[in-house]
């Protein structure tokens, strides 16, 4: 059997599951309201972040056997590990609304832990357990307590980037298609 040749740009786009205009515009409303209600909701939507919420404790439990480090970090990287794992998946399919849908969810993740970061002086926020702040932690190590707040708007600023940037790759993708028709 010989080993494939690497795909050429072109190929690698052909094989991108298209997306229809009806499907591309249906999902841009969808899109528009979520980012609405995002930005009206001060970046927390229950359903979603409490979910999200499950999965940062999990990443804290799952990364607890690489040691204190790694559990104290692993609360935000398992937020992060699932929208990713789930991305890269897509990816290998070529499934192109699936795989900008998971990008948005993996940016979505960054407008809370920017809440989560911001309050690292203040402490604030109720924290599930009661126990130590990661972010107070965190930032402690990094000797950055002090940016705690203007850390957290840069991460705010490139989760709403990302997630419209996500965007703008699906509409990339539908021009693309539209053009190759």
């Amino acid at each position: 059997m010989c080993p494939s040749l690497p795909l050429t740009d072109q190929e690698h786009d052909q094989r991108w599951r298209r997306i229809g205009t009806t499907e591309f515009l249906i999902t841009s409303g969808i899109l528009v309201g979520f980012l609405l209600l995002l930005a009206r909701a001060n970046g927390f939507l229950p359903i979603l972040d409490h979910a999200n919420l499950a999965f940062h404790e999990a990443g804290h439990i799952f990364f607890r056997v690489l040691g204190e480090t790694a559990s104290l970090y692993g609360g935000t990287l398992g937020q992060l590990v699932f929208p990713v794992v789930a991305g890269v998946v897509l990816w290998r399919r070529h499934e192109t609304l699936g795989f900008a849908i998971a990008g948005i969810w993996f940016f979505e993740n960054f407008l809370n832990i920017a809440v989560y970061m911001a309050d690292a002086r203040t402490q604030a926020l109720p924290l599930v357990g009661g126990g130590d702040h990661d972010w107070t932690n965190i930032l402690s190590r990094w000797n950055a307590l002090a940016s705690d707040t203007s850390l957290a708007r840069k991460v705010r600023a490139l989760g709403w980037i990302g997630m419209i940037g996500m965007w703008g790759w699906l509409g990339l993708r539908w021009i693309g298609d539209r053009q190759r028709s």
